[in-house]
């Protein structure tokens, strides 16, 4: 049975989160104004605010200098940063950081943790997660990988491009995947390792995300054995350690920030006149705020049901596709509502809509676009139905 009571140290976590998005991280977008991507100066002062604030690293457990929460105390608690753009970054549980330190806990050895899992979770560097390729290499399809990686010199040795590597500029590190004689493998490459090369930053609609998103080349990028994460050949089974729980996460970072849209919509709409009244008096205008309160509470429940999954044992596979299908679409529909209701306004740079909607729209294709997602919950529900019927 799923438990829908939040424990009172979490309600008590999530808002002292919310008062340092509200008091720190909001204000602090009127300083975010880097082309491609969050100054890192910004966000080492943020991090450092989160801490003295006590709501850093909400998601990480408490031995790796987090607040432990479980993955439905971590969906909340990143709703609520989420509800600034600068939020995550700040508390550092934003992506790609926030799923590679996931991905390091579980599959990391000793000394694999010590020297890159360790100092990502202090929030001293930053790091990125090197799958997407050019066409017609891995995208949506992760069998297209075209990277390789071969045996040599005592270690191994790494060509190939990768393509939208968001935080590349400014990593310390990346998990690059690539495929071996034994099958896709994993590796941690250093970014001052001569063979890797960021080629280019690409000029996205997005600016939140630290570092950007770049286009990488590895040319003879020569890594020792130690530099495999796992085992050899296990990429793609430890891809999906990362993936549910990462989809997870985007969803409930960008529910915070299409709550944050609707907030600011319903305000405008209760204090514009409009046509002898106010502006939510209008038939219209009623009906997008009571479709975006659905579109919020639906993707909040479908976040809570994967994050239960998850905290039981679950792959989440399945929940997981389900709640990034409903949400991104949900939470872009909220925005778009929002930018409506406010007008003009809304698609200016005196409130937060215009930059909220830029922000957003990716959000329906990264971590697998939806029609990717639609496909795979509409393949599972078939093979159920024939299943049953045998």
């Amino acid at each position: 049975m799923i438990d829908f009571e939040i424990p009172a140290e979490v309600g008590a976590l999530c808002g002292r989160i919310g008062e340092f998005v509200r008091d720190v991280a909001i204000p602090a977008e009127a300083r975010d104004d880097g082309e491609h991507g969050l100054d890192d100066g910004l966000r080492r002062d943020l991090q450092a605010a989160a801490r003295g604030a006590g709501v850093f690293a909400p998601q990480l457990a408490r031995e790796l200098g987090g607040q432990g929460l479980d993955m439905r105390g971590t969906t909340l608690a990143l709703e609520a940063a989420g509800y600034g753009l600068l939020g995550p970054p700040a508390l550092n549980c934003a992506a790609p950081d926030e799923g590679n330190m996931h991905l390091l806990d579980a599959v990391a050895d000793p000394d694999q943790r010590e020297r890159y899992l360790l100092p990502l979770a202090a929030g001293e560097v930053r790091s990125c997660f090197a799958m997407t390729e050019p066409s017609p290499g891995a995208g949506s399809d992760p069998s297209l990988l075209r990277s390789r990686a071969v045996r040599g010199d005592g270690g191994w040795v790494i060509d190939g491009q990768k393509w939208f590597i968001t935080g590349a500029e400014g990593a310390a590190f990346a998990i690059c995947m690539a495929t071996t004689e034994e099958g896709a493998t994993m590796f941690l490459v250093d970014a001052d390792n001569p063979g890797w090369r960021i080629e280019r930053l690409v000029d996205a609609t997005d600016r939140v995300f630290a570092g950007g998103h770049a286009e990488v080349a590895l040319e003879e990028c020569r890594v020792g054995p130690e530099a495999v994460l796992g085992e050899v050949g296990k990429g793609f089974e430890y891809a999906q350690v990362r993936l549910a729980p990462a989809r997870l996460t985007h969803c409930s970072r960008w529910l915070g920030a299409a709550r944050r849209a609707h907030d600011f919509a319903l305000e405008r709409a209760a204090e514009r006149p409009a046509f002898g009244g106010a502006l939510a008096d209008l038939g219209m205008v009623q009906e997008r705020i009571a479709r975006s309160e659905i579109d919020l509470a639906t993707s909040r429940l479908l976040n809570w049901h994967c994050a239960w999954t998850l905290d039981q044992g679950g792959s989440g596979r399945a929940e997981s596709s389900l709640a990034k299908a409903h949400v991104a679409e949900a939470c872009w529909r909220v925005v778009d509502r929002s930018v409506q209701i406010c007008g003009a306004l809304g698609v200016s740079g005196d409130g937060p809509l215009a930059r909220l909607m830029n922000e957003m729209r990716p959000f329906r294709i990264y971590d697998g676009p939806t029609e990717t997602h639609l496909w795979a919950i509409a393949r599972r529900a078939v093979r159920r139905r024939v299943g049953a019927g045998r």
